[in-house]
């Protein structure tokens, strides 16, 4: 068995570390044994053919170019349609919906792998650590997501998608829920790089692109950074919550 994991244009969407989501997934995949590439796609050249393609997080204009290119190749949107994984992180999980907004606010086209649109948010930017509890049947039995997100979009899901998890503490979508989940397309609003802090979700995109049952693995030391994360997110929760009630009390 052998695996291509494609990172894909770095130089566009590589402003948070996402880019260390196809080193997860590559390292985990030697770990078992499984011969694993990681081949980083610059947007100069067309996408090369993959088994699990990773998109992570961007600016405005490296990321309406990001959407031009891909849309103009349509290699990822084919691979997509033939059931290859894709995991799409942030300016990456917008642009391969419908729509996203311009630094203006203006709608721009993506590439429309997940039947999502992007506004932007009347709120102030979300930035911070978020938690968010799995929904999505297709990841069924995966444990609390954590990531730090930092963006300033409000992503509506369509119809065609389902949520990928709600929302303990943060903004994530907007509405109550985070990221999206349909076929074996994932966006997510977590970095961190969020298959470092989850490798759970790893997995779960590894076995997609490999078809294959995964021999487990000891995730100690993963662990110990989940729970070190997830406690600071509560604590960051909960100080939150103090502020609140400090405000209403002087209202």
């Amino acid at each position: 068995m052998s695996l291509r994991v494609v990172v894909v244009y770095p130089e566009l969407l590589g402003t948070y570390g996402d880019g260390g989501n196809g080193r997860v997934l590559v390292h985990r995949a030697r770990w078992r044994g499984i011969d694993a590439e990681l081949l980083e796609a610059p947007a100069d050249r067309r996408l090369p053919a993959g088994d699990l393609y990773c998109l992570g997080g961007g600016e405005d204009g490296p990321q309406l170019q990001a959407a031009e290119s891909l849309r103009d190749d349509g290699t990822l949107a084919a691979a997509a349609a033939a059931g290859t994984p894709v995991l799409a992180v942030c300016a990456g999980y917008q642009i391969v919906g419908r729509s996203f907004p311009a630094a203006d606010g203006r709608p721009l086209e993506g590439v429309g792998l997940l039947d999502v649109t992007t506004v932007k948010a009347p709120a102030p930017r979300a930035v911070g650590e978020i938690l968010a509890e799995p929904l999505a049947q297709a990841l069924a039995g995966l444990p609390t997501l954590t990531g730090f997100e930092n963006h300033g979009g409000h992503t509506r899901l369509g119809p065609g998608v389902d949520p990928l998890a709600r929302v303990v503490a943060g903004v994530g979508n907007g509405d109550g829920t985070e990221g999206a989940v349909a076929g074996r397309v994932v966006g997510t609003y977590l970095h961190g790089p969020v298959l470092a802090r989850n490798p759970a979700l790893a997995d779960v995109l590894l076995g997609w692109a490999s078809g294959a049952a995964l021999a487990p693995l000891d995730d100690t030391e993963e662990e110990a950074l989940r729970e070190e994360r997830l406690a600071a997110a509560r604590r960051g929760r909960r100080a939150a919550a103090f502020r609140r009630r400090v405000e209403a009390w002087r209202r």
